[in-house]
């Protein structure tokens, strides 16, 4: 995949069999590299896809992948929070297409998917160190809750909460 990637030439897709040990991998290789994350970051992100395997709601409950030519460039997730709530998850953008546009597009498909079933509003959980995340949140319209310092996955990292209304 030399060509610049465009938007228009990523598919958005449903789970397939192999995508949740790519996202383990791929979230354990880049938060290490990134962050200085351990391996309990690992076990967080397989417990997360685990339970999404076995027990989510496809009425209200979605994960996505964006991939371009059979290439996987990232993914999110909307689960359930609660009664209204949305939640998002395992947003994850290869580093290959970080400031494409996909980061957005990814954010707004997830949103309004949500937002057509009826949740009123989405939450998500993030750390400080994320900025450009953090950014496209604040440009979306979320608002951070909440803000606190926590040793996690071997670091020292300070976690965030945020929601907007949907």
């Amino acid at each position: 995949m030399s060509d610049p990637i465009q938007p228009s030439d990523v598919i958005l897709r449903d789970l397939r069999p192999g995508d949740a040990g790519w996202l383990i991998m791929r979230h354990a290789e880049l938060y290490a590299r990134d962050e200085g994350f351990d391996q309990s970051f690992e076990a967080l992100v397989a417990e997360i896809l685990a339970a999404f395997l076995r027990d989510h709601d496809p009425a209200c409950e979605r994960g996505w992948i964006a991939e371009r030519d059979g290439q996987r460039l990232g993914s999110i997730f909307c689960v359930k929070a609660g009664e209204g709530v949305a939640k998002l998850r395992l947003f994850l953008i290869e580093p290959a297409a970080r400031g494409t546009g996909l980061a957005p597009r990814l954010l707004q498909s997830c949103m309004g998917w949500a937002r057509a079933r009826g949740y009123r509003r989405m939450v998500l959980w993030t750390h400080e160190s994320h900025r450009a995340a953090c950014r496209l949140y604040a440009r979306t319209g979320f608002r951070l809750t909440g803000s606190r310092p926590v040793h996690n996955f071997g670091c020292d990292l300070v976690e965030q909460s945020w929601e907007i209304d949907l």
